[in-house]
């Protein structure tokens, strides 16, 4: 993930200037403020400020003032017993904004999170990066034969070196005709003083979505980890599941207690349908059960079993 001379300038400003504040900090989040944590092959996630910490989701809870007198194993059960029981509001009090660069089809499939704020970076007034994205051969999947929106087997040997060789082939081609389209380069300068460039709006039409793009993203802590808890699970396609993972750092810097709570009940918790219950019950009671006795779909079997660590 290269950065200009001058992005890195105003990083390395942005984090030298310091001031006094009343408001709760966070140590570990401060000392990633403004620092980009790479993703996949150019992209980035920056936290660019953020509100509150766990000390204000336990003030909410209580409605105190200041930061409270509990001792920390005290807030540490009020905000466990919050998110064990799904608690909302008091978790929506703190609020992070992200700098984030991303291809655009992982930026499509993002924006399906209609919890956030969101500014995106404008093909319509700036010339497009020439960055895209390339998966490493690891990435390079078959479709899944049982999910439709999952990856199967890799592919290997001539097969991958030929699918690699088509992204990258079209890639820089697209690009190459929409810098021709706009007759100027990436840096705007003009390639033909005689001819007129067609409008950029127009031009990054030609351009596919495993372009880059940037946003910032703003949004609340229930709501951020609402997202995290579907796109860093394992199901999660991977490309924005690496985002995701970087964003699970971020937040165990910025609310430790709440973070540990979240890998608990959250992404490490298991939850039952009243049929799934019932079978585990009659499991505990020692009583051998089937798919077929259970009342369940195939899927939903499957479904449990698995996270029974139990054979299908």
């Amino acid at each position: 993930m290269p950065l200009t001379p001058e992005q890195a300038s105003e990083i390395a400003s942005q984090r030298t200037q310091k001031g006094a504040t009343l408001r709760d900090v966070s140590p570990a989040l401060e000392e990633l403020l403004y620092t980009p944590l790479p993703v996949l092959d150019h992209g980035f996630v920056r936290v660019i400020d953020y509100m509150g910490t766990d000390a204000a989701i336990v003030q909410a809870a209580r409605v105190s003032y200041g930061k409270g007198t509990k001792k920390v194993n005290e807030d540490a059960g009020l905000i466990n017993y919050l998110m064990r029981h799904r608690h909302t509001t008091p978790f929506e009090m703190c609020e992070i904004k992200f700098h984030i660069k991303l291809p655009i089809f992982i930026a499509r499939q993002w924006i399906r999170h209609r919890t956030a704020n969101v500014n995106e970076y404008s093909g319509r007034y700036s010339i497009m990066d020439k960055e895209f994205y390339i998966p490493h051969p690891e990435q390079l999947a078959a479709q899944s034969q049982i999910n439709r929106q999952g990856r199967g087997d890799v592919l290997e040997g001539a097969q991958a070196a030929r699918v690699l060789e088509i992204l990258k082939a079209d890639s820089v081609n697209a690009y190459a005709h929409y810098e021709e389209m706009m007759n100027c380069d990436e840096a705007g300068n003009i390639f033909d003083e005689s001819k007129t460039g067609l409008a950029r709006e127009l031009a990054r039409m030609n351009l596919p979505v495993n372009f880059y793009t940037q946003w910032y993203w703003k949004i609340d802590l229930h709501n951020l980890m609402h997202f995290l808890s579907l796109r860093a699970d394992g199901h999660a396609q991977y490309e924005i599941r690496a985002y995701a993972d970087v964003m699970l750092a971020a937040l165990k810097a910025w609310v430790p207690i709440t973070y540990q709570a979240f890998m608990d009940y959250r992404m490490g918790g298991v939850s039952l349908s009243a049929k799934g219950a019932s079978v585990v019950k009659r499991l505990i009671a020692g009583e051998k059960v089937t798919q077929e006795q259970s009342g369940m779909s195939k899927g939903e079997w499957r479904e449990l079993m698995t996270s029974l660590s139990l054979p299908a």
